[in-house]
């Protein structure tokens, strides 16, 4: 990349403390080049207030904002939620997000005629390959710039030394600089006490959980949920029809008051090294318990097999950054053929963090209570001697030629 070519910036801006020192950064390194800030709205809600004006201040020619809530639930979230992709227990919040984002920055950057997209991913992290894969995708000769890659800086605290030195505002403080990234779906932390995965959690500390409270302080009475689904979909919650967002939204509320969808894990990287990791996932935790138990009745066992192996590499290819894949789109093929029957509803208890079966009616619902009871069915029960003979065949014979020998 030749540094002298470049006059114009998109940035993926967040407001937080990588972001804002940034757009100084390039300014200083990038010929005092034109910066466009371009935040996507996934949901951080509070995260957008201000960031204008922040934005502006220091140093960004203009800020978009793109409301890409509805795009990022009905293209993103839905179809790795009917996929059942889970990642190391992981629901995938910030990996959904990023190519979202990343196809929203191209738009802009072609609307702009800027000569380079920029980042603010650190060169430890999973986030630069899922951007970069997403722009390689819709703008394969546009060049990135990844200024973790190229600073000399070396830790946040040193990055804070850049805020301050430029008069550069920040929420944060040393002590409570966790690195956060926040969504409609999730919540992450990592970081700071976070690192060393034989600390615990501060769940009962005020501010440290933002979704969700501790199961310790939910509340001593169970909260009863019904989900209807269509075609593997969210379609209604307690009886009133709603867009799959805003039932997302409600269950955060729902979830998070009574401790639902916590989750502490060391994963591993893409990149090779073992991270840990805290997650808020009140509302999408809920939903794919439910989701999984509506499908305990609308699929066949071999479907239902095939689907849960296929779904790691699902969750793999999203993890890695490869939504824009073919591989990707033939799996989601393939998911929703599975799920067109995947439709009825399902009855949750929530309490202190647990979600407990109430109930799972479908309209094709495979279970038959009288092939399954264990009273009087026309279910003949002398069959099943053949099927054995049969299906243990080949342990006979073995058995016989061991003895032989």
């Amino acid at each position: 990349m030749n540094k002298e070519n470049i006059k114009k910036v998109v940035l993926a801006y967040s407001g937080g403390l990588d972001t804002s020192i940034i757009i100084p950064w390039l300014k200083e390194n990038y010929n005092n080049c034109e910066v466009i800030a371009v935040s996507g709205n996934v949901g951080q809600a509070d995260e957008l207030e201000g960031l204008e004006e922040k934005a502006l201040k220091t140093g960004a020619s203009k800020l978009y904002v793109l409301d890409l809530t509805d795009e990022y639930v009905d293209d993103f979230i839905i179809p790795t939620l009917k996929a059942g992709a889970i990642y190391e227990e992981y629901l995938l919040g910030t990996s959904t997000a990023r190519p979202c984002i990343a196809k929203g920055l191209v738009e802009i950057a072609k609307k702009e005629g800027a000569d380079a997209i920029c980042h603010g991913c650190t060169g430890k992290g999973n986030d630069q390959v899922r951007f970069e894969l997403a722009i390689k995708h819709f703008a394969p000769n546009m060049p990135i710039i990844a200024p973790w890659r190229e600073w000399t800086i070396k830790s946040r605290d040193e990055e804070i030394d850049y805020a301050e030195a430029h008069n550069i505002p920040l929420k944060i403080s040393r002590e409570t600089n966790y690195s956060k990234d926040k969504n409609l779906w999730h919540l992450s932390h990592e970081g700071l006490d976070l690192e060393n995965p034989g600390n615990e959690p501060t769940y009962e500390k005020p501010g440290f959980l933002e979704m969700s409270v501790s199961p310790l302080q939910a509340p001593d009475v169970p909260t009863y949920i019904e989900l209807d689904f269509e075609q593997g979909a969210p379609v209604a919650l307690n009886g009133e029809a709603m867009s799959a967002k805003n039932i997302i939204l409600k269950l955060n509320e729902i979830g998070g008051a009574n401790g639902i969808g916590l989750l502490d894990i060391v994963e591993n990287r893409l990149v090779g090294m073992k991270s840990r990791g805290l997650y808020e996932t009140p509302g999408g935790t809920i939903l794919y318990k439910a989701h999984a138990v509506l499908e305990t009745i609308c699929l066949d066992k071999m479907t239902m097999h095939e689907k849960q192996k296929l779904a790691i590499t699902f969750a793999e290819l999203v993890y890695n950054g490869q939504w824009f894949t073919p591989l990707r789109e033939a799996l989601s093929a393939f998911v929703d053929k599975t799920q067109e029957k995947v439709t009825g509803k399902v009855r949750l208890k929530l309490y202190k963090g647990n979600m407990i079966n109430a109930g799972v009616w479908s309209p094709h619902s495979l279970y038959s209570e009288d092939l399954a009871s264990f009273g009087e069915s026309d279910y003949d029960q002398t069959d099943s001697a053949g099927f054995i003979n049969l299906f243990g065949l080949p342990i006979k014979v073995q058995a016989i030629l061991d003895g032989r020998k």
